[in-house]
Parts: structure tokens; C-alpha cells; sequence
């Protein structure tokens, strides 16, 4: 490996600090960690703090007992809040991850190799963007039923494809550099390449990807289970829960503004973080365009 792959890769670390210096990073990474720090601890410690356990019935349906009052079981509501992020925080990274790291693959071996090779995996790529997403999981789910396991697939097959165009795209400009090249006489394996060349210098554009795609996660599983097709009863969650409490929206109405306020502000506060990075990526190619 060269001095100028060495370089590179010292550079990506250089992004997340230019990021997280923007003030609107540091306004998205303190709403998220509200939110994760309110949904892990209120799966471990909710029933503690207050008394109740989530599938616990505790009262008539929609009376204004306790802090946010009951949900139509007659079960406590801010219980049944605190208990409900970790599991849809959980599917909405696990689909991320899983469509961010087959993205990334797919699209760095399509960009690299070129030819009949690349046409097929973008030809396919096509293929799924064709299908709107939610649509894609509707289908999915109708046909085998709302398991966990089957929305991780379903969103992170969905999420592949664009990340994979822009995997592709960062790995075409960056193929026939110079430390490509220097490695390929070594005869270095194109996995090794790909892995120790290629992704260090596309980590950029795919941390916005990372950011963006888990921002739809949330939005989708979220979309999913208000619409009984993801998390299913009596699991608390935050989707389910705004399902479960709209007919009694102008009567209690927590039951349905509290899930609705939590993905809200993690939605802002993921959207800022990614925001950030696109800022500092785009900065940092701006800065490559000059000292060229």
C-alpha cells in the first residue's frame, strides 16, 4: 500500500469530527441520544419507574389516570411509551445495516468490475427500485405474515439498491487512482482491493447513505405496525400504539402524541446528523478539487 492510500484512509476519521463541529450535528446527536437513551432505558427500567407492567391492565379504558392516563385496554399508557422504542429502534437499524452492507457490496463490486458484471447487478438494482417500498413490504408481509425477521429482510432488500448506485458511483471515481493501480500491480486479490482500497475512500458518501436509509427504516417499520402489518399486539410499541389509540385521540390523546413526538425527534435528530455529513463530505471533495 502507498503513501497515498495511507492518506486517505487518515482522512475519513477527519469527517466525522468536521461533522460533529457543525452546530446542527451536535443538535442531532443530542435529540437522538434523547430518544435511544428513553427507549433502551425504558425497555430495562420503564415498569420500575412506574409501577406497571406493559401488558399489565391497570384502570378503565382512556381515563386520565396515572401520568398519560390508559389506552382501550385499560393498560398504562406511558408504561407501554417506555417500553416500546427498543424494539422498533432495533428492527429500523438491524434493516439499515443489513441494506447499507449489501448495498455497499453489490454496488463497490458492480462499480470495480465493470462490463457485463456491473450491467447485471444495476440491471437488477433497476428491477427493485421499480417497486415502491412500501408496496414491496406490504406484499412481502401479506404473503408470509408480520414476522420480525421478515421486515429486517424486506426493508434492508429495499435499501440495498440505492445504496448500492451510490457505492457504485464512488467506486467508479475512485478505481484508477493511483494506489488502485499500484495495488493491482502488486497483484493484490480484488477483494483485497475492494476492502482495503476501495471502501476506506467511499466512506463518505456512505455514512450519508447510512444516515439517510435510517431514517426511512424508522419510518417504515413505524408505518408498518400502525398499519397492524409489523409489530403485532400485545407488544408494546410505538407505531402499534398510535394504531391502537387514534379513536380516542381527542379524548386522551398521549397515548398517540407521545410514540408520535419520539419518532418525530429521532427522525430530526437523524436527519441532522446526516445533514452534517453531507455538509463535511462535500466540503472535503471541494478541498480535493482545489489541491488538485
Amino acid at each position: 500500500m502507498n503513501a497515498t492510500s495511507r492518506s486517505s484512509r487518515r482522512t475519513q476519521p477527519g469527517l466525522l469530527r468536521r461533522a460533529m463541529s457543525l452546530p446542527q450535528a451536535k443538535i442531532g446527536t443530542a435529540l437522538t441520544a434523547l430518544v435511544l437513551v428513553l427507549a433502551v432505558g425504558g425497555a430495562l427500567f420503564g415498569s420500575a419507574l412506574t409501577g406497571y407492567d406493559a401488558m399489565e391492565f391497570v384502570g378503565r379504558p382512556f381515563q386520565s389516570d396515572g401520568i398519560a392516563g390508559t389506552d382501550g385496554l385499560g393498560r398504562d399508557v406511558f408504561t407501554r411509551f417506555l417500553a416500546g422504542g427498543a424494539t422498533l429502534l432495533l428492527y429500523a437499524v438491524l434493516a439499515t445495516a443489513l441494506g447499507v452492507v449489501l448495498g455497499a457490496l453489490l454496488g463497490m463490486l458492480a462499480g470495480y468490475s465493470g462490463g457485463r458484471l456491473d450491467s447485471v447487478i444495476m440491471r437488477g438494482s433497476d428491477v427493485l427500485l421499480s417497486f415502491p417500498q412500501l408496496v414491496f413490504a406490504l406484499l412481502a408481509i401479506a404473503m408470509i405474515g408480520p414476522e420480525g425477521w421478515l421486515l429486517v429482510l424486506v426493508i434492508g432488500i429495499t435499501h440495498a439498491p440505492r445504496v448500492a448506485r451510490v457505492a457504485r458511483a464512488s467506486t467508479v471515481a475512485v478505481k484508477d487512482a493511483d494506489f488502485i493501480r499500484a495495488a493491482r500491480m502488486y497483484a493484490m486479490p480484488r477483494r483485497r482491493i475492494l476492502a482495503g482500497e476501495v471502501l476506506p475512500n467511499i466512506t463518505g458518501p456512505l455514512m450519508v447513505e447510512l444516515g439517510l436509509r435510517l431514517t426511512y427504516s424508522i419510518g417504515y417499520v413505524a408505518s408498518l405496525s400502525f398499519l397492524g402489518l409489523g409489530i403485532q399486539p400485545p407488544t408494546a410499541d410505538w407505531g402499534l400504539m398510535i394504531n391502537e389509540n387514534r379513536i380516542a385521540l381527542v379524548v386522551e390523546p398521549w397515548g398517540v402524541l407521545l410514540p408520535v413526538l419520539a419518532i418525530a425527534v429521532l427522525t430530526v435528530g437523524t436527519n441532522l446528523i446526516t445533514d452534517s455529513l453531507a455538509s463535511a463530505a462535500a466540503g472535503r471533495e471541494q478541498k480535493k478539487e482545489v489541491a488538485a
